[in-house]
């Protein structure tokens, strides 16, 4: 029988996020800090939204692009966070998850060959949706040294004739940096000069901790070569309704449309309704989420510095990424000795691109009792490490 997959499927790692999640969801006893989901609830006034929608037998299709009035919600916010206006009939679409919309921009703008400058440390899907899609990635290694931000220096040095797409994902996972207006400006001004196109992942724009998040799209001369992304998972604890959004150009969004007509059809529409009283109701529900994942932040900071394990200080997402090449071992290593003698599960850098080696992900969207188990088992851990090294 001929190979019946595809060699670019087979090619594509599996997600090292899921193996450290499929392995803790049957280890009784063990704390997970390896999933970037928030511990929340959906707010009640969210999910009754959602119900009263089924009550009403509101479980037809939607339009492609989604609910209007949900894209008329999604506009009116984006200009409330200084984001550019975005016509709700031509130039936001609703996906399923922001995932999906970093799936379709790649295959709504790639030609073969094509090539996608994405940093790294970041989201795993990058990469296989770049290559799904024909294009080339180029990595970028960012370094803990310049607070993981992107450089103009070294984006100007990835460039080639082929270059088309610049990914810029921050706030960042798994990082949790982020990049303030004058790091964009940087960025901004060579991204002209080349003529990129930019997709610019938000989902975490909500979680900025220091000051508001900044969108490069709101940038002079940036609309119109910038695909904004982002989405109700994070911000407003609704990761199993599976909705996101992109706004951009009516040009990119059509065809981007065009796709998920073919593939998707539309997203669910008991979650849009849901996610049309987030927006309007849903304001102090983030306000009130942000302030203790910050609590979680400082907490985790203060631990670290306590135990000596070097972190750099994240601003925005929810995760920390110390540094643990102190210890002579490989962070997958790490981690599985983490996971099999003390029962914590925290992610391996390299899931976030080989630059990630030398260092773990940890999400703090977990209780401050939880985080407190699993620190605590933590540094029993790289006390026993340490001990070996002076032995």
């Amino acid at each position: 029988m001929r190979n019946p997959i595809a060699d670019k499927v087979s090619s594509l790692k599996s997600s090292g996020i899921r193996k450290f999640f499929d392995i803790v969801s049957e280890m009784k006893d063990a704390v997970s800090l390896g999933v970037g989901e928030p511990d929340f609830d959906t707010p009640w006034h969210v999910r009754d939204e959602g119900i009263y929608s089924l009550e009403k037998g509101r479980t037809f299709y939607t339009s492609n692009s989604g609910l209007l009035a949900l894209r008329e919600e999604i506009a009116d916010y984006l200009v409330r966070k200084d984001c550019p206006q975005y016509n709700p009939r031509s130039e936001v679409l609703i996906t399923v998850g922001g995932s999906e919309a970093i799936d379709l921009a790649c295959r709504a703008m790639l030609n073969p060959g094509d090539e996608v400058i994405i940093p790294e440390p970041s989201y795993v899907s990058y990469v296989p949706c770049t290559i799904m899609a024909g294009g080339k990635p180029v990595i970028v290694n960012l370094k803990a040294e310049n607070d993981f931000r992107l450089q103009p220096q070294e984006l100007e040095a990835a460039i080639t004739p082929r270059s088309k797409l610049l990914i810029l994902p921050y706030p960042n996972n798994p990082t949790g940096a982020i990049m303030e207006r004058g790091d964009l400006e940087g960025i901004a001004e060579i991204v002209e000069k080349h003529d990129l196109i930019v997709v610019s992942d938000e989902i975490y724009a909500e979680l900025s901790y220091n000051e508001p998040h900044v969108s490069i799209a709101s940038l002079p001369g940036m609309r119109e070569r910038t695909i904004l992304i982002n989405g109700f998972s994070k911000a407003f604890a609704m990761t199993g309704w599976r909705l996101g959004y992109a706004c951009g150009p009516q040009e990119i969004l059509s065809q981007m449309t065009k796709l998920h007509q073919y593939c998707i059809m539309c997203a669910p529409t008991t979650s849009q309704y849901a996610a049309i009283e987030a927006l309007k109701h849903g304001d102090d529900d983030v306000v009130r989420m942000r302030d203790a994942y910050n609590e979680r932040r400082r907490f985790l900071m203060h631990e670290f510095r306590r135990m000596g394990l070097p972190c750099f200080e994240p601003f925005g997402a929810f995760y920390v990424f110390p540094d643990i090449s102190e210890f002579g071992m490989d962070s997958e290593t790490f981690c599985t000795e983490l996971l099999q003698k003390e029962k914590v599960a925290v992610v391996p850098g390299t899931a976030f691109g080989d630059c990630g080696e030398g260092f773990v992900r940890i999400s703090y969207a977990y209780s401050i009792e939880n985080l407190k188990i699993a620190l605590a088992r933590l540094e029993k851990y790289i006390t026993e490490l340490r001990g070996r090294s002076q032995s």
